[in-house]
Protein backbone atom coordinates (compact mmCIF):
# COMPACT_ATOMS: atom_id res chain seq x y z
CA UNK A 1 0.00 0.00 0.00
CA UNK A 2 1.44 3.39 -0.99
CA UNK A 3 1.93 6.15 1.58
CA UNK A 4 -0.81 8.21 -0.09
CA UNK A 5 -3.32 5.36 -0.03
CA UNK A 6 -2.43 4.54 3.58
CA UNK A 7 -2.85 8.18 4.62
CA UNK A 8 -6.23 8.34 2.87
CA UNK A 9 -7.36 5.11 4.57
CA UNK A 10 -6.36 6.38 8.01
CA UNK A 11 -8.08 9.71 7.38
CA UNK A 12 -11.23 7.86 6.33
CA UNK A 13 -11.12 5.80 9.54
CA UNK A 14 -10.71 8.96 11.59
CA UNK A 15 -13.81 10.48 10.00
CA UNK A 16 -15.86 7.27 10.08
CA UNK A 17 -18.34 5.99 12.58
CA UNK A 18 -17.46 3.73 15.50
CA UNK A 19 -14.90 6.09 17.00
CA UNK A 20 -15.85 5.24 20.58
CA UNK A 21 -15.50 1.50 19.95
CA UNK A 22 -12.14 1.98 18.25
CA UNK A 23 -10.88 4.05 21.17
CA UNK A 24 -11.96 1.40 23.67
CA UNK A 25 -10.38 -1.37 21.61
CA UNK A 26 -7.13 0.57 21.30
CA UNK A 27 -7.12 1.37 25.02
CA UNK A 28 -7.66 -2.30 25.88
CA UNK A 29 -4.69 -3.36 23.75
CA UNK A 30 -2.39 -0.67 25.09
CA UNK A 31 -3.43 -0.98 28.74
CA UNK A 32 -2.81 -4.74 28.59
CA UNK A 33 0.54 -4.35 26.86
CA UNK A 34 2.07 -1.49 28.84
CA UNK A 35 -0.18 -0.54 31.75
CA UNK A 36 -2.67 2.28 32.22
CA UNK A 37 -0.43 5.05 33.51
CA UNK A 38 2.22 4.36 30.87
CA UNK A 39 -0.36 4.83 28.11
CA UNK A 40 -1.06 8.38 27.00
CA UNK A 41 -4.25 9.69 25.44
CA UNK A 42 -2.36 10.78 22.32
CA UNK A 43 -1.04 7.24 21.88
CA UNK A 44 -4.57 5.85 22.19
CA UNK A 45 -5.86 8.34 19.61
CA UNK A 46 -3.11 7.32 17.21
CA UNK A 47 -3.75 3.60 17.77
CA UNK A 48 -7.54 3.92 17.34
CA UNK A 49 -7.10 5.89 14.98
CA UNK A 50 -9.18 8.95 15.81
CA UNK A 51 -8.50 12.65 16.22
CA UNK A 52 -7.86 13.92 19.72
CA UNK A 53 -11.02 15.96 19.37
CA UNK A 54 -13.03 12.79 18.75
CA UNK A 55 -11.31 11.02 21.63
CA UNK A 56 -12.15 13.77 24.11
CA UNK A 57 -15.67 14.07 22.75
CA UNK A 58 -16.28 10.49 23.90
CA UNK A 59 -14.09 10.49 27.02
CA UNK A 60 -13.64 13.84 28.74
CA UNK A 61 -10.80 12.55 30.94
CA UNK A 62 -8.51 9.56 31.04
CA UNK A 63 -10.31 8.39 34.18
CA UNK A 64 -13.55 8.29 32.18
CA UNK A 65 -11.84 6.15 29.55
CA UNK A 66 -10.34 3.78 32.12
CA UNK A 67 -13.70 3.25 33.82
CA UNK A 68 -15.42 2.67 30.47
CA UNK A 69 -12.70 0.14 29.64
CA UNK A 70 -13.27 -1.71 32.92
CA UNK A 71 -17.05 -1.60 32.44
CA UNK A 72 -16.57 -3.13 29.00
CA UNK A 73 -14.57 -5.97 30.53
CA UNK A 74 -17.39 -6.65 32.99
CA UNK A 75 -19.97 -6.76 30.19
CA UNK A 76 -17.77 -9.02 28.07
CA UNK A 77 -17.42 -11.61 30.83
CA UNK A 78 -13.67 -11.73 30.17
CA UNK A 79 -12.70 -11.23 33.81
CA UNK A 80 -12.06 -13.45 36.78
CA UNK A 81 -15.61 -12.83 37.98
CA UNK A 82 -17.25 -13.35 34.59
CA UNK A 83 -17.76 -17.07 35.05
CA UNK A 84 -19.77 -16.58 38.25
CA UNK A 85 -22.87 -15.46 36.35
CA UNK A 86 -22.76 -18.32 33.81
CA UNK A 87 -26.10 -20.07 34.40
CA UNK A 88 -25.14 -22.83 31.95
CA UNK A 89 -22.52 -24.06 34.45
CA UNK A 90 -23.37 -25.69 37.83
CA UNK A 91 -22.60 -23.51 40.87
CA UNK A 92 -19.62 -25.50 42.18
CA UNK A 93 -18.07 -25.65 38.71
CA UNK A 94 -18.41 -21.87 38.41
CA UNK A 95 -16.40 -21.52 41.61
CA UNK A 96 -13.77 -23.95 40.31
CA UNK A 97 -13.45 -21.92 37.13
CA UNK A 98 -12.48 -18.86 39.16
CA UNK A 99 -9.03 -20.36 39.13
CA UNK A 100 -8.72 -20.56 35.35
CA UNK A 101 -6.95 -17.87 33.32
CA UNK A 102 -9.88 -15.61 32.15
CA UNK A 103 -8.49 -15.44 28.59
CA UNK A 104 -7.05 -18.88 27.97
CA UNK A 105 -4.69 -17.89 25.17
CA UNK A 106 -3.50 -14.61 26.71
CA UNK A 107 0.24 -14.22 26.35
CA UNK A 108 1.76 -13.17 28.62
CA UNK A 109 -0.59 -14.23 31.42
CA UNK A 110 -2.67 -11.38 32.78
CA UNK A 111 -3.86 -10.88 36.33
CA UNK A 112 -7.12 -9.33 37.46
CA UNK A 113 -7.69 -6.02 35.62
CA UNK A 114 -9.45 -4.55 38.65
CA UNK A 115 -6.51 -5.26 40.94
CA UNK A 116 -4.17 -3.89 38.29
CA UNK A 117 -6.26 -0.72 37.99
CA UNK A 118 -6.46 -0.23 41.76
CA UNK A 119 -2.68 -0.59 41.99
CA UNK A 120 -2.19 2.07 39.31
CA UNK A 121 -4.68 4.40 41.04
CA UNK A 122 -3.75 3.83 44.70
CA UNK A 123 -5.87 6.65 46.18
CA UNK A 124 -8.92 4.82 47.61
CA UNK A 125 -11.05 7.89 46.85
CA UNK A 126 -10.18 7.99 43.14
CA UNK A 127 -12.93 7.05 40.69
CA UNK A 128 -10.95 4.21 39.15
CA UNK A 129 -9.93 2.71 42.50
CA UNK A 130 -13.52 3.00 43.73
CA UNK A 131 -14.85 1.21 40.66
CA UNK A 132 -12.27 -1.56 41.06
CA UNK A 133 -13.27 -1.96 44.71
CA UNK A 134 -16.95 -2.22 43.74
CA UNK A 135 -16.13 -5.07 41.37
CA UNK A 136 -14.11 -6.93 44.01
CA UNK A 137 -17.02 -6.58 46.46
CA UNK A 138 -19.42 -7.75 43.75
CA UNK A 139 -17.22 -10.81 43.25
CA UNK A 140 -17.66 -11.75 46.91
CA UNK A 141 -21.43 -11.27 46.70
CA UNK A 142 -21.62 -13.52 43.63
CA UNK A 143 -19.57 -16.25 45.30
CA UNK A 144 -21.64 -15.94 48.48
CA UNK A 145 -24.84 -16.44 46.48
CA UNK A 146 -23.41 -19.59 44.87
CA UNK A 147 -22.20 -21.18 48.10
CA UNK A 148 -25.52 -20.30 49.75
CA UNK A 149 -27.22 -22.19 46.93
CA UNK A 150 -24.90 -25.11 47.67
CA UNK A 151 -25.92 -25.13 51.35
CA UNK A 152 -23.15 -23.17 53.09
CA UNK A 153 -24.21 -21.86 56.52
CA UNK A 154 -21.62 -19.06 56.65
CA UNK A 155 -21.46 -17.92 53.03
CA UNK A 156 -19.72 -14.54 53.42
CA UNK A 157 -16.73 -16.02 55.25
CA UNK A 158 -16.32 -18.76 52.66
CA UNK A 159 -16.81 -16.28 49.82
CA UNK A 160 -14.05 -14.02 51.17
CA UNK A 161 -11.72 -17.00 51.49
CA UNK A 162 -12.41 -18.15 47.92
CA UNK A 163 -12.10 -14.61 46.51
CA UNK A 164 -8.76 -14.21 48.28
CA UNK A 165 -7.51 -17.45 46.75
CA UNK A 166 -8.71 -16.47 43.29
CA UNK A 167 -7.24 -12.96 43.41
CA UNK A 168 -3.95 -14.24 44.80
CA UNK A 169 -3.69 -16.92 42.13
CA UNK A 170 -4.44 -14.43 39.35
CA UNK A 171 -1.76 -12.06 40.63
CA UNK A 172 0.87 -14.80 40.90
CA UNK A 173 -0.05 -16.13 37.45
CA UNK A 174 0.68 -12.67 36.06
CA UNK A 175 3.93 -12.16 37.98
CA UNK A 176 5.25 -15.62 37.11
CA UNK A 177 3.70 -15.63 33.60
CA UNK A 178 2.23 -19.03 34.40
CA UNK A 179 -1.36 -19.23 33.04
CA UNK A 180 -2.14 -22.47 34.89
CA UNK A 181 -0.96 -21.21 38.27
CA UNK A 182 -4.56 -21.28 39.49
CA UNK A 183 -4.35 -25.05 39.90
CA UNK A 184 -2.66 -24.51 43.28
CA UNK A 185 -5.44 -22.27 44.57
CA UNK A 186 -8.09 -24.54 43.07
CA UNK A 187 -6.82 -27.44 45.21
CA UNK A 188 -7.07 -25.28 48.34
CA UNK A 189 -10.53 -24.11 47.31
CA UNK A 190 -11.73 -27.70 47.01
CA UNK A 191 -10.66 -28.31 50.61
CA UNK A 192 -12.55 -25.24 51.79
CA UNK A 193 -15.66 -26.24 49.84
CA UNK A 194 -15.57 -29.81 51.16
CA UNK A 195 -15.34 -28.53 54.74
CA UNK A 196 -18.04 -25.87 54.42
CA UNK A 197 -20.64 -27.59 52.26
CA UNK A 198 -22.95 -30.56 52.85
CA UNK A 199 -21.57 -33.84 51.43
CA UNK A 200 -24.07 -33.81 48.53
CA UNK A 201 -22.89 -30.43 47.10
Amino acid sequence: MSATVRTTAVASQRRGRGGRERVLAAAARLFAAQGINATGMEQIAEEAPVSKRTLYAHFRTKNDLVIAHLQGLVLSGATLEGVLTREDIPPRDRIRKLFDQPVADAAPARGCPFIDAAAEFPDPQSAVHSYAREQKLRMVRLIAALVTELGCRDPLVLAEQLATLADGAASRAMVLDEPDYGRHARAAAEVLLDQALPPTS
